[in-house]
């Protein structure tokens, strides 16, 4: 897995890197696409990989470059050969093979033969002429052997490869001979324990066709552990269980050899359709009656199938060589296109950009403009609230003063005279009457001295200072009144509004405005506190309520509570909010006074 997502990711980078090639040197060209077949060869993708191979081919062709050229059609050959087009990769590999033999034998060039013989000796075997195969095998195992370097795992492959020529031919002891040298090998198991299950599979199975049971079945169970620790259910498990299943049927053991006969149809199921198709043959041969019927009837439409599709891979082989030049001459023109494309594309976006900017740098002019246009407007919204609290505050004075004057004018000069009257009527000099009279005089003076209390503090100014506190409380008891709660509102008298800035106290106003509607549309709450505090020159508000109380760190920002954040902000506050479930909640923000 990790090695197909390797090839993948090389895929898509050489794509990625073909157009730009294509504007340089044609070897270039040629070895990006060459290196698209490789990947995609590996990738099991056999119409990509040919097409890319096919494309190459091309290239080298007009450079005239015969040793990649070779190794471009030696990798269209096992594609063809992989596909089961035979016929073509014999011919591929032996135009290959015309290429090289006139050129100097060094390493990369005997190497590449050596590949197209083993290829060679894979295709002989498949149509079943192992005289011919074996002949490829022996020179490709010559080659290696006189190669330089480590090439023992190479030349291990190759021997195997021959032995299973003889042991399709026959040639079991030669065959065992091979497999025995691979195998004496004691570093294969832990350097490249996958091939040593195979060839240890391959020996097992060469010593039953050759009836020696001496180790068997205990080399093929061997062999099967090794494949499972590896990948269990892995492609090599296949034919090691489809050979215990044979080894069992010649033992007449049928129910270990349906088990394992049906173990390799599980397992193949999950890989290339050659493996079901032997499994299931095996499976007609071992199961019995109706079921081995089934089998027979799904191998004979398997190969069907098969065959089909091998015949439709060769003709889109035959249509991709057919098709090439076409298409080479429609991605010129493709590439025309591109270009002019990508000179558009590049002209709008660069177009958009400069829109985009243009429109920005209005948009945040506007929003530059708006936000002092509603700092003037807050200004002036508060400076009318002053006046307005100011006509109030002198029509107040002026009615005291009114008051006070009727007051000392009118009732204290009336009952002044009064008293005077009483005074005068004092002359009678009889016990009651004077104590009578003495009673109102004294109840007359205190009349007097009551109507000159109230008198005195109706002519008294409010305490300096007041007006924004008495702004405050109008929109306090306007918006409970509304919202149906009752309030209380504290303030302390050392905090001096006059040297707070209008822009801060219509925020603070705006602040109280806005929590007091929180609290009516989420709190259900039926008390309000607000109170004012100073603290280190920091006026602290404090907004409580008996509401429902919600999860702070739960909480969604709403519209309401960004407004007030935006705001604090402005001010350079801070704002702190806790809250408990059906205790309430309480809002504190403080703000500096400078």
């Amino acid at each position: 897995m990790a090695q197909s997502e390797t090839n993948l990711a090389l895929i898509d980078s050489i794509h990625k890197n073909v157009l730009l090639k294509k504007s340089q040197d044609s070897t270039t060209v040629a070895n990006a696409y060459y290196a698209l077949g490789e990947l995609y060869r590996f990738s099991f993708s056999a119409d990509s990989a040919y097409y890319y191979y096919h494309k190459a081919q091309k290239y080298y062709e007009r450079k005239n470059d015969n040793y990649k050229l070779a190794r471009t059609l030696y990798g269209i050959a096992v594609v063809q050969k992989n596909e089961k087009d035979l016929t073509g990769s014999e011919l591929t590999s032996v135009r290959a093979m015309s290429l090289l033999e006139p050129l100097k034998e060094t390493e990369s060039v005997i190497e590449t033969k050596a590949f197209i013989y083993n290829n060679l000796g894979i295709v002989f075997g498949e149509l079943e002429q192992y005289e011919e195969s074996i002949s490829y095998y022996e020179r490709a195992l010559t080659i290696k052997e006189k190669m330089k370097g480590d090439n023992k795992l190479s030349i291990d492959i190759s021997k195997n490869n021959l032995a299973l020529s003889y042991k399709k031919s026959g040639a079991y002891d030669l065959a065992l001979e091979y497999y025995g040298q691979i195998l004496n090998n004691q570093d294969l198991i832990d350097t490249r324990p996958d091939f040593y299950a195979l060839v240890l599979d391959n020996y097992a199975h060469t010593k039953f066709l050759n009836q020696d049971f001496g180790e068997l079945p205990n080399l093929f169970f061997k062999a099967l552990k090794v494949s499972d620790s590896i990948n269990p259910g892995g492609y090599n498990s296949i034919s090691i269980n489809q050979h215990l299943a044979e080894y069992y049927k010649y033992k007449n053991d049928i129910t270990a050899a349906k088990h394992y006969a049906y173990q390799a149809k599980d397992i193949a199921e999950n890989f290339h359709k050659d493996e079901l198709l032997s499994s299931l043959l095996l499976l007609s041969k071992i199961d019995e009656g109706e079921k081995a019927a089934d089998h027979l009837k799904a191998y004979i439409k398997l190969n069907d199938s098969l065959q089909k599709n091998e015949r439709a891979i060769r003709n889109k082989f035959a249509r991709i060589r057919f098709e090439t030049s076409q298409i080479e001459k429609e991605n010129i023109q493709i590439a025309k296109e591109r270009m002019w494309l990508l000179i558009i594309s590049v002209v709008i976006i660069i177009a958009s950009i400069l829109l985009y900017l243009v429109i920005a740098q209005r948009n945040k002019n506007k929003e530059l403009q708006f936000i002092q246009q509603q700092q003037e407007t807050n200004e002036e919204i508060y400076n009318l609230m002053l006046s307005q609290n100011e006509s109030i505050e002198e029509a107040r004075a002026l009615e005291k003063k009114r008051i006070s004057e009727e007051l000392h004018d009118g009732v204290l000069g009336r009952l002044f005279g009064t008293r005077l009257s009483l005074d005068s009527l004092n002359m009678n000099n009889s016990t009651e009457a004077v104590k009578t009279r003495g009673q109102y005089i004294a109840e007359l003076k205190t009349i007097e001295e009551d109507i000159r209390k109230v008198s005195h503090e109706l002519n008294t100014d409010f305490v300096s200072g007041s007006g924004f506190i008495d702004i405050i409380k109008t929109l306090v008891e306007t918006q409970t009144l509304a919202y149906n709660l009752t309030y209380k509102l504290e303030h302390d008298d050392d905090i001096n509004w006059d040297a707070v800035t209008n822009k801060k106290k219509i925020h603070i106003y705006r602040i109280i405005q806005e929590t007091l509607h929180n609290i009516y549309k989420h709190a259900q709450a039926n008390h309000v506190i607000i109170s004012f505090k100073l603290k280190n020159n920091v006026i602290c508000l404090s907004i409580t309520d008996d509401g429902s109380g919600f999860d702070v760190n739960k909480a969604k920002s709403g519209i309401g509570l960004k407004n007030i954040n935006s705001r604090i902000n402005e001010i350079s506050g801070t704002l702190k909010i806790t809250s408990e479930k059906e205790v309430g909640t309480t809002v504190i923000i403080e703000a500096p006074i400078p």
